[in-house]
This record gives C-alpha cells, sequence and structure tokens, in this order.
C-alpha cells in the first residue's frame, strides 16, 4: 500500500504525510502512523519533527443561512490574529507538536527536543527558506510548487492535470536558463463545478476572456504581467491544432475580430491563442496555463482567502457581490463574484475589471508567498492540489514535475519586481456605441518593445548586469564607412516585404550599397539579429547605429571574415519598417498604467 493511500485509510490527511525536518531543511515523508502518533520523523536520527496538522487554515465562518462570510475589519465580521491569541509567535508559523505517549507509569513523554512544554527550536530562516524554494505563488492560479518527493503525490498531482498538444505554437523545454519565460494566463468564461450554472455564457465551449502575459525576465530578478483586453479589435491568424485522432488540422484566421474569439471558436485551441498574442505583441509564448469559474473559487479557498479592499460598499446584481467599503478576506463565491464584477468600479467597463483582476491576483500572489502559506504541509497540499485540478496547461509542462520545475523557477521574482499592466488601447473609432478597443499603436509598440529587449517596468538590480554590459559594449568603437558595409539581408518577420524594403532604404537612404536581398529567412526570428565576424565589427556598429539595433542584437562569431564575406542581418518579428528603430525605449512612457504585486490597493 502506498503512503497516500495508507493516509487516507487511516483517516489522516494526506497533507499530514509531508513534515519539515528543521535539521535538513527538507520535507521528509512519515511512514509509521501506528498508535496515532504521527510525530515521528521517518529520519530517526534527528530531532522530532512537528507535526503539521496544528498549521491546517480555518474554515471559513458561515452565517446564519449557511453561506460563506467573509471576514472583515469594518465590523462585517473580526478576522482573528492567532499570534495575537497566543497560538503562533514570530514572522512564520510555529507548529505546535503533538503530545507525547503515555508511558507505562502513566505518565506523558517528554519532546526529545526538552523539557515538557518547551517549544522545539524553529530552523534558522535561511535554512527555512532553502527547504521551501520548491514552492511559492508567483502567479495567482498557477505558480504553485509542488513536492514531487512521493510516488503518490507525483501520480496524483499528474492524474489532476489536463493537457493540450499546441504544437509548434509552444516551447517543449520547461524552462531556459538563457532566455525570458512568456506564459500565457487564460481565464476562460466555460461554466465547470457544481453551482456555475448561473455564470458566463450558456453552452459556450469558452472565449479567453481574462488574458495575462507573464513575461518573466532572462535573469529572474523582474517580471511583467501583460493584461490584454477581451474586446480587443484584432486579426486571428491562422493555426494548426492538434485532433483527437492525432492528425493535424489547419484553423483559417479571422481578420477584425475580438480577442476573445481566438479560443473555443471555429474549433480553436489555446495554441491559437498563443499565436495571436504573438500576432500582436511580437513575443513568442513559451506555455499557457487556463482556468475556469471553479478554478477561481477552489484556488481562492485553498490559499486560505485572498485579502482585498473596497474604496466603497459594492452590492453588484450581475456578479451578486455584495461587500460593505472596507478590507476584507474573500474566497469561493464571493471570490468569483469579485473578478466578475464590471458595474462597481471606475467607468464600469471592462477595462476597470482588468484593474480589479490584478489586484486580486497581486493579493493572491502576496498569501501564496507568506509564511502562513509556505510553513503549513496541509495549505501546501491543498493549494498544489487544488492547483493542478484547475488547470489545463499544454503538454510541455504537462506533468506535476515539470510544473514544479517551473514554479521554483519563476519564485526566485521578488513580489516588489513584478509589474502589472494593459495593453494601450483607444475606443473602436468605427463605433458609435463603444463597446471594442483597438491598439494605441504609438503606445503600445513601446511597451512590446520593452518586453521584446526584456527591459524591466520597475528598476531592479540585475543579476547579469554584466553580461548586458557587454552585449552593449558591442555597439562602441569605430564604425566604417556606409559604402564599406557589406550586409545579406532576409526576412525572418512578419512584415511581407520587408528584406527588399530595407535594402532599398540602406541604398537609397543610408549609402549602403553593398546590401543584398537574401529573401526569407530558413525559419521565422522573433528577434532581429546581425551576425558577423570580428574583422567586421566597425561594419556592425555602422549598421547596428542606422538601424537601431540593441546590443542583444549583436551576434559576434569567433573567425574573422574572408574576401568579400557579408554580414548576415535577419528582420524578426520586432522589426516594424525600414526606418524605424527596433531598439525599446529604456524606460517605460509614464502615462502607461502600471500596479506594482508587492502593493495593496483599494478598489474604487
Amino acid at each position: 500500500m502506498d503512503a497516500q493511500s495508507r493516509g487516507r485509510a487511516d483517516g489522516i490527511d494526506p497533507a499530514d504525510q509531508w513534515v519539515l525536518n528543521p535539521q535538513t531543511g527538507d520535507y521528509e515523508l512519515r511512514l509509521n502512523h501506528s498508535g496515532g502518533d504521527s510525530g515521528e520523523s521517518s529520519r530517526t536520527s534527528g530531532p522530532r519533527v512537528p507535526n503539521s496538522r496544528g498549521s491546517a487554515g480555518r474554515r471559513p465562518a458561515r452565517d446564519s443561512g449557511g453561506g460563506r462570510r467573509s471576514a472583515s475589519r469594518d465590523g462585517r465580521g473580526e478576522r482573528r490574529n492567532p499570534a495575537r491569541d497566543g497560538q503562533e509567535t514570530g514572522s512564520a508559523r510555529e507548529v505546535p507538536g503533538q503530545r507525547g505517549r503515555r508511558s507505562a507509569g502513566g505518565t506523558r513523554g517528554q519532546e526529545s527536543s526538552g523539557p515538557a512544554g518547551r517549544r522545539s527550536r524553529k530552523a534558522p530562516k535561511a535554512r527555512r527558506k532553502k527547504a521551501l524554494l520548491w514552492t511559492g505563488g508567483t502567479m495567482a492560479f498557477v505558480l504553485v510548487g509542488l513536492s514531487v518527493g512521493g510516488y503518490a503525490l507525483y501520480q496524483r498531482f499528474n492524474g489532476n492535470l489536463n493537457t493540450v498538444d499546441v504544437g509548434g505554437s509552444g516551447n517543449k523545454n520547461v524552462f531556459d536558463n538563457d532566455a525570458p519565460i512568456n506564459i500565457l494566463i487564460i481565464g476562460t468564461d466555460k461554466r465547470t463545478g457544481k453551482g456555475n450554472e448561473g455564470y458566463g455564457d450558456k453552452g459556450s465551449v469558452g472565449h479567453a476572456d481574462t488574458n495575462i502575459l507573464f513575461h518573466v525576465s532572462e535573469d529572474r530578478t523582474n517580471a511583467t504581467a501583460l493584461s490584454i483586453p477581451r474586446d480587443l479589435i484584432t486579426d486571428i491568424p491562422d493555426c494548426e491544432t492538434k485532433q483527437p485522432d492525432g492528425s493535424e488540422k489547419v484553423i483559417p484566421g479571422t481578420p477584425s475580430v475580438r480577442f476573445n474569439q481566438s479560443l473555443g471558436q471555429e474549433g480553436r485551441n489555446a495554441g491559437c491563442t498563443m499565436e495571436t498574442v504573438k500576432e500582436i505583441t511580437g513575443l513568442k509564448v513559451d506555455h499557457f496555463m487556463m482556468v475556469d469559474f471553479n478554478a477561481v473559487k477552489e484556488l481562492s479557498t485553498a490559499v486560505g482567502g485572498v485579502e482585498i479592499c473596497l474604496a466603497k460598499p459594492v452590492k453588484d446584481p450581475d456578479s451578486h457581490l455584495d461587500l460593505p467599503a472596507g478590507e476584507h478576506r474573500i474566497q469561493g463565491e464571493d471570490a468569483l463574484a469579485f473578478v466578475r464584477t464590471r458595474h462597481s468600479f471606475g467607468n464600469k467597463g471592462d477595462l476597470d475589471r482588468i484593474k480589479i483582476q490584478q489586484q486580486f491576483i497581486a493579493s493572491m500572489i502576496r498569501q501564496m508567498q507568506s509564511d502562513d502559506t509556505l510553513t503549513s504541509p496541509t495549505k501546501l497540499f491543498k493549494l498544489a492540489d487544488a492547483a493542478t485540478k484547475a488547470l489545463t496547461v499544454d503538454t510541455g509542462i504537462g506533468t506535476g514535475k515539470k510544473l514544479a520545475s517551473l514554479a521554483t523557477e519563476l519564485s526566485k521574482v521578488n513580489t516588489k519586481n513584478i509589474t502589472f499592466t494593459t495593453v494601450p488601447v483607444l475606443d473602436n473609432p468605427a463605433e458609435k456605441v463603444k463597446a471594442t478597443v483597438v491598439l494605441n499603436e504609438a503606445k503600445a509598440e513601446q511597451l512590446f518593445a520593452m518586453m521584446r529587449d526584456d527591459t524591466s517596468l520597475t528598476e531592479v538590480k540585475s543579476k547579469k548586469k554584466n553580461a548586458k554590459s557587454k552585449q552593449d559594449a558591442l555597439l562602441k568603437g569605430s564604425k566604417a564607412a556606409a559604402a564599406d558595409v557589406r550586409v545579406d539581408v532576409y526576412n525572418g518577420g512578419k512584415v511581407p516585404g520587408a528584406a527588399q524594403a530595407t535594402v532599398t532604404w540602406l541604398q537609397n537612404e543610408q549609402g549602403v550599397l553593398k546590401s543584398t536581398n537574401k529573401a526569407n529567412a530558413p525559419a521565422k526570428a522573433a528577434r532581429t539579429t546581425l551576425e558577423y565576424a570580428p574583422n567586421q565589427a566597425d561594419q556592425a556598429r555602422a549598421l547596428a547605429a542606422m538601424m537601431g539595433l540593441p546590443g542583444s542584437a549583436m551576434k559576434q562569431g569567433t573567425t574573422d571574415a574572408e574576401g568579400l564575406q557579408a554580414m548576415v542581418l535577419t528582420l524578426g518579428d520586432d522589426f516594424k519598417g525600414a526606418g524605424t528603430p527596433i531598439t525599446g525605449p529604456a524606460k517605460v512612457p509614464t502615462d502607461i498604467q502600471q500596479a506594482n504585486a508587492d502593493k495593496a490597493e483599494c478598489a474604487k
């Protein structure tokens, strides 16, 4: 019998089979449940490890009618502080050990760490943090570390996940240490789960209604969460989908429709939404994670509730949100009502709902990374179990182990360096009654360029600052005369005829007569690159200055060019037109909406 099934047979919470050993900083599988004493670690050489059952979260309060009652600080329900009640001390929750067995003489045994009643010494902070590296929320619905040390838990979490093969739309690797990570979070209006019959579009296969592109920097010091409005008018490109029988089918694209039609409609899967995001931003999406209404309820409950703040009372008959002004901890139905409401804040539109959702997600991130969650195996198990049940992901991250690897990588980002923003848009000028929006091209392109260049929206101390400086140094130095620059131009981007247009511009406007159009590149390119030999460095610097290439575009070889060998310029998706600089701004424009995950805000 495996550990998980044994725990269930004994009536023990599966999470309580895992305990934190303060000496090693590891979670260990407790195998001995005999005699009702589960307080001993499976490693008998170490000290007695406190039982985790004491750290389980409280059930939400219920009113006289049986419904959940959110805790608040404004009289609707006082939120208890266990630390003030003498139940926990310090910055992290300390879990009390189980009572010892009675000895043959009728007296209780004492803790091995000292006299009866003395608390076990806490693990040093650094060691505790090391033990918790495998966990931590970095994105509301999804970034939950999973303990996969036990085969039973590994199989359980694997069995929970739903996966979709998006083919070439994603990345088969979980993550790449030498590259940024782009994850698309999709919230659909598909109704699953008990109690959700009254929500959303009846019979809907699910639209891409809530969309957040989560860009994690190459050095993992920062992240940008970019919300994409569902009502953005855009072109949905052709996309290749895998059918249930294993065959492939190309779904034709559709011009000038709402972004949310990129999923579910015409047989489109999440891979089509990923391709649409790439079409808009120029950023290739590595992975997707999709949730529905039920996931919001389950995850907010599993994390023990999410703190929100209301600047005014809200009573929304459409979303059923009914809360007074002040601070609240919400979960379940109240959490779903909060993220769905669109008539209670700001201008009562979808853009204001996006801001509310960003606040909710930021708060959930803080809750997931709090010591209250991280030091509780019970909460961690419930959170991981709920998350894997709630998620549909691409096959590239379609196992518990892969999700754990991804979560560990993403949890390196400090919450103070996670910035939420929204694609800059304008009301659709073609409509009299404003129902949709279009890109604000100038502002949006600046923001997209920053993300493509992996430029943080917050001030951070980069771990790879020296490496970036080294790349930027390639732009400094003497420059060859335009007449001496020799380059072959390939088009790997999405602008038709870009190679020829660039050659024409270089020859007529810049005097680079030794430029040649080599038509389409062998493969598509997300970013523009310039490959050159060491003895062509002065030519490369001259061309980079003309085109506004960033240091990251410079790809210097190791051997010198011979004879009339030309440099190779490959235009990527970041290329917008001849004469338009590819380099993004160093700082985000001041009039672009931003919010920081580390700061709590009140919904207005």
